[in-house]
Order: structure tokens, then C-alpha cells, then sequence
């Protein structure tokens, strides 16, 4: 059998719906955790903010520590299957540990493991779908993705609010056991000769004999992809702490509907994302990438502004939607940038990872910093200060980024970094 009959075959065994479960479970998994855990802790174990904060920002380090060595191996290995596995076993493990013993240390120590893995599945299924689906098919396919992730938050969302009313809070950490199986069976159920491992970490056959052209320098040297790490984790300082806060102001209104109220917040907004998430995978390579991540950034401030003109849990709610665009945006066309900075480096995991650690550095900073400021100041001047944070985001990738869409045969002009490399070329802007 010739290589592209090879090819052809192992197409053939893929079917997209195990991209689709994959997506939808995974997003089940980690949904039962993130906001929860915080309003669990403040309201049911009556944890301070600044313990709450502390937690988020130890455990949120440890695992930033792994994020871009763990890229790197999802770029070398060929078990990529097996590594998401072993990811949603520690992930369900964890969210075991902290359903039976919220104390301060054990949630420490296994808040701390769900960090060094909580952040893998996102860039491992890029991994997957770029391994599995042609160049010309992946805005689409991210977007596809994107879309049943949503969907996945809405179902969580839903049955969570339903297992915290009628159960306990305590007993949504429980869903995720249960989801980290059925998302395992999905993971197994796409044949491991189905995945191009040479172009799931960045690397067409045309770029694969000058692989050695990009070593991993290019992270530090790539003057675009250090602007959107930057700008990333600018987003996910502003970004991270706005729904736990509003989520503790409800919980504090309503102690009885705690969860209830939460998942409300989550499924106003997670059903704003899913169609975003398919329009930007419909039109990113017909609009470009820079004008629509330009308005998920925009999204950002206006949300944090607005939280602080009323307490009203109506009001809140209704601003929680606006999340919806943003995120959304933001969450579809992620990877999809990325593909288009690393195209031809076999660098791909390895520059999710790096951004991946942005993303975590801001988002546990900003836990403890939004916490100190709220048991300092109140809520509107933790909002207000993370809308700051939000429209200096929106600045650097309106003055900075440039636009990554191409021709699906014309690579981004990337660095040659190597003891012989020509001085460093980078893209200009828009």
C-alpha cells in the first residue's frame, strides 16, 4: 500500500463525531469544577477570598511550571491518546479529593494536580484535530469544536444546577468521575493510526524535510507569537475572576440557590458561545483573524464596566451573556492562530503550552489580586480594575498583531533559528 493509500485509509476509519463527543464531554469534565470550587468553598466550607485566592494562585503556579514542557511532548509523542487519558484520570481523582475532604491542604494538593492538568486537554485536542483534518477544513473544524465544547458547559451547567439543588453542592465535584469515563471512551474511540502526528504538531509534508530549520528558539524570537501570548494573558487576567465574583454576589443573595444561580450565569453565556463559535469557524478565513479576535477583546472591558452599575441579579445575569461573544470568539479562534504562527516550525503543542502558561499566569494572579482587592475594597473596585487590565489587552493586539490568515498553501513567513539563522523576520502589522 502506497503512502497515500496509507493515507486515504486511516481518513476513512475517523469519524468526525469522535471530535464532536470529545469536545462535548471534556467540557462536562472541567465544567463541574472552575466556579464551583470557588463558591463551594466560600459559601458551603466558609473559606476567605484571600484563602480562595491563595489556593488558585499556588496551585495555578505548580502547573504553570508543566504547561510548555507538556506541549513539548505532546509535539513528540505518538501516544497523544493515551496522554489525554491519563490527563482526565488525575482530573478525576482531584475532583474526588475535594468532594470528600475540603480541607486546606488536600484542596491544595489536588487543586494544585488539576491545574498541571487542566490546561493539557485543550491544547491536545487541537493536537488531535490538526492530525486528523485537512489544513483547508480546520476553521471549520475548530470551530466545530468550539461549538460542541459550549454545548458540553451547557449540559454541565444544567445538570449540575440540578444535582446542587436537589442533592448538594458537594455532589457536583462527583459528576466529574463519571464524565472523565464516557470522555475516555471517546478519546479511544478514534483509531490511533488515523492521527498524522507530523502535521498534529505543526509540520505539512511540503515543511517536514526543513524541520530542523525552527528549534524551539522561536518562541522567545517570534515576534508574533510573544504579542498574542501577551495579549492572552492580559484576556485571562481581566477575564478569569468576573464570573466567580459574580457568582459569589449571587450566592451571598441567594445561599439557597448558590449553584443554581451559578449555572444560570454559565448557560446564559455558554448559549451565546455556540453559535459564535460556528460563525467564526464559518467566516475566520473569509473576514481574517485580527478584526474578529479585535471584538472579543472589546467585549471584555465593556462586561467588567457593567457589573459595577448594579447588584441586581437580573442585571448580572444579563451582563454574564456578553461573555458569550467574547469568549467565544476568543475560544474558536485560539488554536486556529496558532496553526497559522507555527506552520512549518513542528512546534505547534509547544507554542499552545507557552501560551497556555500566559494564560495560566494571568489567570492565577489574578484570583488573588481580584480576591485582596475585594476583601479590601468591595467588588466594583475589583471589576473596575480588571476592565483596566481588559482595555490594555485591547490595545496591544489592535497596535501589535498582525493578521495570520493565508492561502492554505502559504505558510506565515516564520524565523530560521539556528546557529546559522539570518536575523529574525517577523510580519508585518494587519
Amino acid at each position: 500500500m502506497t503512502e497515500c493509500q496509507q493515507t486515504n485509509a486511516t481518513a476513512k476509519d475517523f469519524r468526525p463525531i469522535s471530535l464532536d463527543a470529545i469536545n462535548f464531554l471534556l467540557a462536562d469534565v472541567r465544567g463541574a469544577l472552575g466556579p464551583y470550587l470557588n463558591v463551594f468553598l466560600v459559601t458551603r466550607q466558609h473559606w476567605s477570598l484571600s484563602e480562595v485566592g491563595l489556593v488558585t494562585t499556588i496551585g495555578g503556579l505548580i502547573g504553570l511550571a508543566l504547561q510548555t514542557p507538556a506541549g513539548a511532548l505532546i509535539d513528540a509523542t505518538r501516544a497523544k491518546r493515551g496522554f489525554i487519558v491519563a490527563a482526565l484520570a488525575v482530573l478525576a481523582t482531584g475532583a474526588t479529593v475535594i468532594a470528600l475532604w475540603p480541607n486546606f491542604w488536600p484542596v491544595l494538593i489536588a487543586n494544585s494536580l488539576l491545574a498541571v492538568v487542566g490546561d493539557i486537554f485543550g491544547p491536545a485536542i487541537a493536537a488531535l484535530t490538526l492530525g486528523l483534518v485537512a489544513r483547508k477544513q480546520l476553521a471549520r473544524r475548530m470551530g466545530r469544536n468550539s461549538a460542541f465544547d459550549h454545548a458540553g458547559n451547557v449540559a454541565i451547567a444544567a445538570l449540575a444546577g440540578v444535582v446542587g439543588w436537589v442533592l448538594s453542592q458537594r455532589a457536583v465535584f462527583f459528576l466529574v468521575p463519571f464524565f472523565s469515563v464516557l470522555a475516555t471512551l471517546a478519546v479511544l474511540s478514534i483509531p490511533a493510526q488515523a492521527i498524522d502526528h507530523e502535521r498534529a504538531r505543526g509540520l505539512d509534508k511540503e515543511s517536514a524535510a526543513d524541520a530542523k530549520s525552527a528549534s524551539w528558539k522561536v518562541l522567545l524570537e517570534y515576534r508574533p507569537l510573544l504579542i498574542f501570548a501577551g495579549c492572552a494573558m492580559l484576556f485571562h487576567f481581566a477575564n478569569a475572576p468576573l464570573l466567580p465574583l459574580v457568582g459569589q454576589k449571587l450566592a451571598f443573595q441567594h445561599p439557597t440557590l448558590a449553584t443554581a444561580m451559578m449555572s444560570s450565569c454559565i448557560i446564559a453565556a455558554q448559549m451565546i458561545m455556540l453559535p459564535i463559535a460556528l460563525l467564526v469557524g464559518h467566516k475566520a478565513d473569509a473576514w481574517g483573524r485580527k478584526p474578529l479576535f479585535l471584538v472579543g477583546f472589546a467585549i471584555l472591558p465593556i462586561r467588567a464596566f457593567l457589573y459595577t452599575l448594579s447588584d441586581d441579579s437580573a442585571w448580572l445575569i444579563a451582563v454574564q451573556l456578553m461573555d458569550g461573544v467574547g469568549a467565544g470568539i476568543y475560544g474558536a479562534l485560539t488554536p486556529l492562530v496558532l496553526a497559522d504562527l507555527m506552520r512549518g516550525t513542528g512546534h505547534y503543542n509547544l507554542a499552545q503550552g507557552a501560551v497556555a502558561t500566559g494564560q495560566g499566569i494571568g489567570a492565577s494572579v489574578s484570583g488573588l489580586v481580584s480576591g485582596e482587592i475585594v476583601d479590601h475594597f468591595g467588588y466594583s473596585a475589583a471589576f473596575v480594575t480588571l476592565g483596566i487590565a481588559a482595555l490594555v489587552a485591547l490595545a496591544a493586539f489592535f497596535l501589535g498583531m498582525p493578521e495570520t490568515a493565508r492561502e492554505h498553501d502559504e505558510p506565515l513567513p516564520v524565523p530560521a533559528i539556528n546557529e546559522e539563522a539570518a536575523p529574525q523576520e517577523t510580519l508585518g502589522a494587519g
